[in-house]
This record gives structure tokens, C-alpha cells and sequence, in this order.
């Protein structure tokens, strides 16, 4: 043999085998000790959670296990140790106290279409509390909110209730509800409030922070939250001077009052400048559920503000044939031009949404213009007024603006046009979350 077996060689040999197999000793110890905590654990788990939710909510097969393993990212880290599905808004609080004496991490999920990774599971030790079944949702009903002088027409839904629907309960009253993500066939009110959900309507009415009344959450603590709009300006929230809101704290049995504290918050630390939604800021000035992505607690339901569309409506598709660079410059100009029309004829932009030229490739998205090639940008946008010749007469301008940025601009007035053109919208964003 090339290395003979010698005394001065069998010596460390041996040594390596007797590590290794001291190891393999160790190893298999450790994974008996592990499923023994487990089966201990699934046996305290059923035993403490049964009590406060049906045992059919607790679910610990595979199948659920690896529903829940992943968001639309499609990240994958650990299976989560059980998945609770509750049957109402009341049982959460006590289900997350239950999930806190059993030492599990606690991950909120409801549609589970978002794109930052917040519904994943990062240690085996882990609960996801899946807030589809809260489906709870009121009729419009006009309210008098704190410190507003006129009754508003206002919605309230459970955290499981998935956005369209209110959208479709909203229209089917005369009126808006401005949160529209892209994401909105499928995306739930939880979601949108930790989320603090835009959409094409945010250029008019805001995000979800600007159009909430108030809304319900429980704390890490197993606490219930009530937070409260106070002064509302029914508009952007970094236009007012101030927006106040009141923390209201109970007990787990949602019914004994713990504290009550106001939070006063300068409107414009809400925004930053020259950017709009700062989506890094998770603190928010301590405004606590909105934006932080169910990292300080579950949302379980919301109210939110209703607006009125103007009578008269026409969308516009803009496609650009210029370089990126000179084609961008055009969204501030028909920004700033709308804002301007607004204010002299009450002429809206209600909607705007921008496309680039890799996210059109990615879609395969057609383009409606006969030049031949394919457009470097994209942008859709609604207008709307009470006077349809105003309307007619701020299109046409719009129209002009994107001609002189090597754009051509066409135009949707029936409704079903125009649910045509943001529906190609909506499903090229759905086929864009599957080829991501």
C-alpha cells in the first residue's frame, strides 16, 4: 500500500474515528432531545391553545405547515412549529398571551402577498397567526368623528377582509376606498394597515395612514390597542400642522381599561421630502401598528374614511418612446400641472401609476402605439371633475405634455374602457408576482 499502517500513523487515525464517532453520539443525542422538546412542546401547545380557540384552529399537519412557510417572496427559511387560524377578532388576544407563555415567536399573516419577507418564519419556535377567518365588514355608515365638524362616510372591516371587497362595498355606495394596491384582489385590511398600503389613488387621497379613523390591534404585550384619529383632515396627513391620536390600552379581556395616552405628531414628519412614503422609517414617529409590518403587534380591524369620485372620469394611457431619462421629467409635470388644474377648475388627478420598461418587458405588455417598438415608460392616470368639458380640456392637455416627451397618450371614457385599461394593469402585475 502507498501508506502502510504504521504505529506512528494508526495513533491520530484512531484518534479521528473516536472523535468522530463521539460526535455522531452527540449528534444523535441532540436530535432525540430535540424531538422529545417538540412532542413536548405540541403537547403543551394543544393543551394551553385549546382552551381559548376551536381545536381545529390548531393546526400542526404538513400541509398548513408548509402554506405558511414562505410569502410572496418566496423566501424559505423554517416551517413554523403551528399555524392558528382563529374564528373571531376576540380570541386574539388571548391566543397571543398563550403563544407568549409558550415562549413561540409570533408572525402575523393574512394574504400573504407581501414582498419584504415579513410573514416568514426564522426559528422553528414559531407561531403564525393567520387572520383570514376575521372576515367581519360593516355597510357604510356616516359617523361623526372626533374633532370633525360634519358626519363622514365611513367602513369597518376585520383584518381578514380582502381589499377589493371593501372597494366593491365602497362603490356600490357612490363611493371611493382610496387603499388600492396593485396586490388587491388578494391582499387583506390587516396587511394594508401594517403595510401601510398605497396604490394608484394614493396621488389624490394618500395611503392607508392618510384615510384610517381608527383601528384595533393587540400589542406584544397580549394588550388590547384601540388607536384613534383625532382632528381629522380627511386628506393627506402631512398637510395638516398636526395629527393627533389616542392610544387606548385594555386587558386581554378586551373590556378593562389599562391607560389611555394622545401621541401629537407634526403632520410633516409623516412624509419625507421630496420622496413622499419613506417605506425605511419603521418607527413613525412611535405611531405604533401602521407601517411596521406586524413587527409591534396584530392588527385585527380598522375603520376607515370614504371619499366621493367627482361624476366624471377619464383615464389616460401614456406610452413613451423617448429615452428614460427625458421621459421621467413628465411625471412631475403632470403632476404639477393636475395640482394647479385642481385648484382653478376642481379638475382631480385620481389615480397615477408608473410602469417601467423592464417591468413591461417582464409582463409582456402590448403596447397600444403603431411605432413599431416598445415604449421606455408607462404611465396610466385618472382625471376626474364634475364639469365634463373641464375634463375633456385637462385630458387633452395631459395628452399634450406626453407628446412633447416623444409620448402618446390614449384615452378610456366608458367605464368599461376604463376598467380595461387598469385591470391589463392589474393582471400584469399578477403575472409579474409569479415570474419574480
Amino acid at each position: 500500500p502507498q501508506n502502510p499502517r504504521t504505529p506512528e500513523t494508526a495513533a491520530p487515525r484512531d484518534g479521528l474515528v473516536c472523535d468522530l464517532r463521539t460526535w455522531a453520539h452527540q449528534a444523535l443525542k441532540a436530535f432525540d432531545q430535540a424531538i422529545a422538546a417538540m412532542a413536548s412542546l405540541l403537547r403543551q401547545t394543544q393543551k394551553a391553545l385549546g382552551r381559548l380557540t376551536a381545536k381545529d384552529n390548531i393546526k400542526f399537519d404538513a400541509l398548513s405547515r408548509v402554506s405558511h412557510v414562505t410569502d410572496a417572496t418566496d423566501w424559505r427559511v423554517e416551517y413554523p412549529f403551528v399555524v392558528l387560524t382563529p374564528d373571531s377578532e376576540a380570541e386574539m388576544a388571548q391566543l397571543v398571551k398563550g403563544c407568549i407563555e409558550l415562549e413561540l415567536t409570533i408572525i402575523p399573516r393574512g394574504g400573504g402577498t407581501g414582498y419584504t419577507g415579513g410573514a416568514i418564519p426564522l426559528t422553528w419556535q414559531s407561531v403564525v397567526i393567520n387572520t383570514e377567518k376575521l372576515e367581519g365588514m360593516s355597510q357604510v355608515e356616516l359617523l361623526d368623528l372626533p374633532g370633525v365638524d360634519r358626519p363622514v362616510p365611513t367602513l369597518w372591516t376585520e383584518a381578514g377582509v380582502v381589499t377589493q371587497r371593501v372597494a366593491d362595498a365602497a362603490e356600490r355606495a357612490g363611493f371611493v376606498f382610496a387603499v388600492d394596491p396593485t396586490s388587491a384582489e388578494a391582499s387583506c385590511i390587516g396587511g394594508n394597515v401594517a403595510m401601510n398600503a398605497g396604490g394608484k389613488k394614493a396621488v389624490l387621497w394618500g395611503t392607508a395612514l392618510d384615510n384610517l379613523a381608527s383601528w384595533r390591534m393587540v400589542t406584544p404585550d397580549a394588550e388590547w390597542l384601540d388607536v384613534v384619529r383625532m382632528d381629522h383632515n380627511m386628506g393627506k396627513i402631512h398637510d395638516a400642522e398636526v395629527a393627533t391620536f389616542e392610544l387606548r390600552y385594555f386587558k386581554a379581556d378586551g373590556k378593562t381599561p389599562l391607560r389611555t395616552e394622545t401621541l401629537v405628531i407634526p403632520g410633516k414628519t409623516f412624509r419625507k421630502e421630496g420622496l413622499g412614503k419613506d417605506v425605511t422609517d419603521k418607527f413613525l414617529a412611535g405611531l405604533p401598528g401602521v407601517q411596521k409590518e406586524g413587527c409591534d403587534g396584530l392588527i385585527t380591524s380598522a375603520r376607515w374614511v370614504l371619499h366621493r369620485m367627482p361624476e366624471h372620469t377619464r383615464t389616460v394611457c401614456m406610452e413613451f418612446f423617448g429615452n428614460a431619462k427625458d421621459a421621467v421629467p413628465s411625471i412631475v409635470e403632470i403632476k404639477d400641472f393636475m395640482f394647479a388644474e385642481q385648484k382653478r377648475s376642481g379638475v382631480l388627478l385620481a389615480g397615477l401609476e408608473h410602469l417601467d420598461e423592464r417591468y413591461m418587458r417582464a409582463v409582456g405588455y402590448t403596447t397600444k402605439s403603431k411605432r413599431g417598438h416598445f415604449p421606455k415608460m408607462l404611465l396610466l392616470a385618472d382625471i376626474a371633475g364634475d364639469n365634463p368639458d373641464d375634463v375633456a380640456r385637462v385630458t387633452s392637455e395631459v395628452v399634450r405634455l406626453a407628446n412633447s416627451r416623444s409620448g402618446e397618450g390614449f384615452v378610456a371614457i366608458s367605464p368599461e374602457a376604463r376598467k380595461k385599461f387598469w385591470a391589463d394593469r392589474k393582471r400584469t402585475a399578477a403575472i409579474s408576482k409569479h415570474t419574480n
